[in-house]
């Protein structure tokens, strides 16, 4: 019988087996053009865990850079399935879509550049916010790829997925590059890199960019990027020591009512607060320390990051203070401190080779947190202040054996322990929470047979609430009104089945299908501009990636992903998650050598969503297409032409549905609520290598 025949069989088996334990509480071939500057091909990538699922996929930096993307946000679309948007101007985090989930600003994504973790808990605008504006693309050189929570070494916000991000340890070439375009863009990046007496090398870089969009209130971007980083020996026999700095303010144009363009309020790139906006900033130093030997390779990465984030929003308008309207200002200050360490021991038992891996991952966040009321960015009154300490430790272990050359079995488990303290302006929500959490995971890989694979995957994970939610007994916005508290820790689990087929030369195609179940859904809400604890949830779904490296000068991908997403307890509301994408597609094209002609295209599809439980309101689909033309000459020189929504789709990048109220009007008005794709835009470059 085909393999193919048990997917569904398997599936079940697995879900059954992982929910009876009764506790509560391999990487897809690389396909690279060779014609880009920036490279590294002396130190591999973050290795994947001993035995991967179908989705799990290593994609080099060179491969991410040749895709054209309007912001560095969307340059994280070369994970399958994943779609990233923006709502509310180019300094604030994106928003992320995989899954079938409405990610929001990260939560249950967990993105990690240069051992880092972005996500934020606990954060002033939301659960698990994931700002990625910090990073260099240039300097990026590989993105590991993993899905779903089957893996004892990813904890907190890694559900949906991981993204790790790898910053190059050597720049053959220094590099640098001026890009100008429409509506006000542009860009200067610089790499620049040189060997010490030591044999270590030493690498600078920097950003700056500026950008006003299509918006009737111009963004006014001004953001500045510094990376230095020291770096000896290997990535697995050597030493790293960075230090990031990054500072961005913008004015934001906010999703607007639909019904104040439809009246000719506003145009489609009109705002309803020209006020909104804000400015962020993050300083970071972190070092990664690895040796290998005889008794297997350790690895330790330990950083230190200070950031802090204001924003001004105002979703609402006039429905909650008719005179001076909803405006309200979010803050975020904060330290975080962690260190990451784990050992690998490789060894031979009854002619079965093994591996065995266990870590340790601590975290602590030091975090002042603030929610007022402002008019015109100034301040009227404060709803809630706090001080916030947070920590966790976490410890986990996973054991691979290779049974024979067509079997081979992993299994694993982690603890995660979370304590911390509120301190509150409103005393009643000051206090302490702690929880811990337990998480099996187990995996399997059957073949290869005739160049295919098959993965079977499932275990247990969990995201964590902010822990005000934890503490909380009353509305900070009265003082009296009883509020429920929610776990600090919330439960996940799921299960997935793939196919990983190389049978055709140059062709890696990989089918999984997967179920995902949570506890507790986070979802936005409009008037407070944060997420919130909500109802359980499951996400039945199937993905297709396909790379093929026809020749060497054309690659094609070719992606599709769908997911049935839908609460599971009863409510009158409707089983619909608001926000969940059920098709999502993309199509991309890269062509070129070393020196000569270059191109690429890129098609994404976003399906539409439902807004509300009961699926009677929906979003629009959208379907935008970038495309890239250039030359590359002999001596290092590159120009290129970038152009953006190329058809100029006219569609929405985001879009919610909730009451608000605009001036002039005498009650709230229940409404779709967007943010337009940006109308076609070209940009050009010029840049040098030596």
């Amino acid at each position: 019988m085909a393999p193919s025949i048990r997917l569904a069989p398997l599936l079940l088996v697995t879900v059954a087996a992982i929910d009876g334990a009764g506790i509560d509480g391999a990487t897809a071939q690389s396909v690279t053009l060779p014609a880009l500057e920036v490279t590294d091909a002396a130190a591999p990538p973050r290795p994947a865990a001993p035995v991967a699922a179908a989705s799990a996929v290593t994609i080099t930096g060179e491969e991410m850079r040749d895709v054209p993307a309007a912001r560095v946000g969307e340059m994280l679309e070369v994970v399958p399935g994943l779609v990233v948007t923006q709502h509310s101007g180019e300094g604030k985090a994106n928003q992320y879509f995989l899954r079938g989930f409405n990610l929001d600003h990260g939560t249950d994504l967990a993105i990690w550049v240069d051992g880092m973790p972005v996500n934020m808990r606990t954060h002033g605008h939301g659960q698990g916010y994931a700002d990625i504006n910090f990073m260099i693309p240039e300097l990026v050189q590989a993105l590991n790829v993993r899905k779903g929570p089957y893996y004892a070494d990813e904890g907190d916000f890694s559900s949906a997925g991981a993204v790790h991000i790898d910053y190059l340890r050597g720049v053959p070439k220094n590099y640098v590059e001026g890009t100008i375009g429409m509506f006000g863009y542009g860009r200067n990046v610089a790499v620049l890199s040189t060997r010490t007496d030591t044999g270590a090398t030493l690498i600078a870089a920097g950003e700056g960019v500026v950008y006003d969009g299509p918006w009737d209130v111009p963004d006014k971007v001004r953001k500045l990027n510094g990376v230095v980083r020291y770096v000896e020996g290997t990535a697995d026999d050597g030493f790293s020591l960075t230090g990031m700095a990054y500072r961005n303010r913008w004015t934001s144009t906010d999703q607007v009512a639909q019904r104040a363009i439809d009246q000719g309020l506003i145009s489609r790139w009109g705002s309803l607060d020209p006020t909104d906006g804000g400015e962020a900033s993050r300083y970071s130093l972190s070092g990664r320390w690895a040796h290998a030997s005889e008794h297997g390779t350790t690895r330790v990465d330990a950083f230190a990051i200070n950031s802090s984030l204001t924003l001004y929003n105002n979703f609402t308008y006039f429905l909650d203070d008719p005179v001076n309207g909803d405006q309200f200002s979010q803050t975020d200050k904060r330290t975080v401190l962690g260190v990451n360490a784990s050992h690998t021991f490789a060894y031979t038992v009854a002619d079965r080779p093994m591996e065995t891996r266990v870590g340790v991952q601590t975290r602590f966040d030091d975090i002042t947190i603030g929610l007022t009321k402002t008019a015109q960015r100034q301040w009227l009154s404060t709803t809630r202040a706090d001080g916030v300490k947070e920590g966790s430790v976490g410890v986990w272990a996973d054991h691979t054996i290779r049974w024979t050359d067509w079997l081979r079995t992993t299994v694993g488990v982690r603890r995660d322990w979370y304590r911390g303290s509120v301190s509150s302006d409103t005393v009643e929500n000051s206090g302490d929470a702690a929880a811990a959490i337990t998480s099996p995971k187990a995996g399997l890989v059957l073949g290869p047979w005739y160049k295919t694979e098959l993965f079977l995957n499932g275990g247990y994970g969990f995201h964590s609430n902010d822990i005000r939610g934890a503490t909380i007994t009353v509305d900070p916005a009265d003082k009296t009104t009883p509020l429920a508290t929610v776990p600090l820790l919330v439960r996940t689990k799921g299960a997935e089945v793939g196919l990983r087929n190389r049978s055709i030369d140059g062709l890696t195609s990989s089918v999984a299908v997967f179920v995902l179940d949570q506890a507790s859904e986070l979802l936005f809400v409009g008037d407070a501009g944060t997420t919130e604890a909500s109802r359980p949830s499951r996400r039945v779904g199937i993905e297709w990636t396909n790379d093929y490296k026809v020749n060497r000068w054309l690659t094609l991908d070719l992606d599709l992903a769908y997911t049935r997403a839908h609460f599971t307890d009863y409510d009158p509301a409707g089983a619909f998650i608001p926000g969940a994408p059920a098709w999502v597609g993309s199509f991309t094209m890269t062509a070129g050598t070393e020196t000569g002609w270059f191109g690429s295209l890129k098609a994404r599809y976003f399906g539409p969503r439902p807004l509300v439980e009961d699926d009677s309101v929906r979003s629009l689909s959208s379907f935008v297409v970038n495309a890239r033309l250039g030359y590359r000459f002999d001596d290092g020189l590159k120009i290129q032409l970038d152009a953006y929504n190329l058809f100029d789709t006219k569609t929405n990048q985001i879009e919610y549905a909730y009451e608000s109220r605009l001036a002039g009007e005498t009650s709230a008005v229940f409404d779709r609520h967007v943010h337009a794709v940006e109308p076609l835009a070209v940009r050009l470059s010029l840049a040098k290598s030596w």
